[in-house]
């Protein structure tokens, strides 16, 4: 294994939250190389499992909720598949939102051309919502929270290229370049029960700074 194991954010005897980071897939490509599967024999508690209980891209940090056992895994699949599961998201976007709040209501559609991909508004598609608010800004990027209240594929990228500002760092959503500026900040389900918090990684720190963020 290449990569570090991914830090823990919560644990007890049914599941665990990972800091997962930017650029290490949950479960292995087609080409190979390190996930967080790598990890999971470092984390089982039984003969079988764990399991990832939710997806997160490759290119976003932060919460990912590990289950240890069967029972676990089902209970917060059916959590985020009711929209109970509560998460937040920060971002690093370009440009400065007119408004400091706002819900985009848009439903997404796989776009495939070639061998890329992407989501695009499709009318047609599963509804995606994401309720979004201003932190903070700095010189042309502003810091937004992102609360989804849906759980499709890219659905923040996507949302927030939409409203005019894009990621940082978001190739397919904003022709940008470096690393997504995009990070899995908190998750809170009921049943499991389970909250975490996952702190700012590197990559972001300055630019966030840039939007006022002062870590504590």
């Amino acid at each position: 294994m290449s990569a570090a194991v991914p830090a823990l954010l919560f644990g007890d005897a049914r599941c665990l939250v990972v800091d997962k980071p930017a650029g290490l897939p949950v479960h292995p490509g087609r080409a190979g190389g390190s996930s967080v599967e790598d990890f999971f024999p470092l984390w089982r508690r039984g003969k079988a499992g764990p399991w990832a209980a939710h997806r997160l891209d490759q290119d976003t940090a932060g919460c990912l909720v590990i289950a240890l056992k069967k029972t676990a895994l089902l209970e917060a699949q059916a959590c985020f598949a009711a929209g109970e599961a509560q998460k937040t998201y920060w971002a690093v976007v370009q440009g400065v939102p007119v408004a400091q709040e706002g819900v985009v209501e848009l439903p997404l559609g796989k776009v495939t051309t070639g061998r890329a991909w992407k989501m695009a508004p499709d009318q047609s598609a599963p509804r995606a919502v994401t309720a979004w608010r201003v932190r903070g800004q700095g010189a042309g990027i502003a810091w937004l929270e992102f609360a989804p209240k849906t759980g499709r594929t890219h659905q923040i990228r996507a949302h927030a290229a939409a409203i005019g500002h894009p990621i940082l760092g978001d190739a397919v959503y904003g022709g940008g370049a470096g690393r997504l500026h995009l990070l899995a900040r908190a998750i809170r389900l009921k049943q499991p029960d389970i909250f975490a918090t996952a702190p700012v990684p590197p990559h972001m720190r300055e630019r966030m700074k840039e939007c006022g963020y002062a870590e504590i």
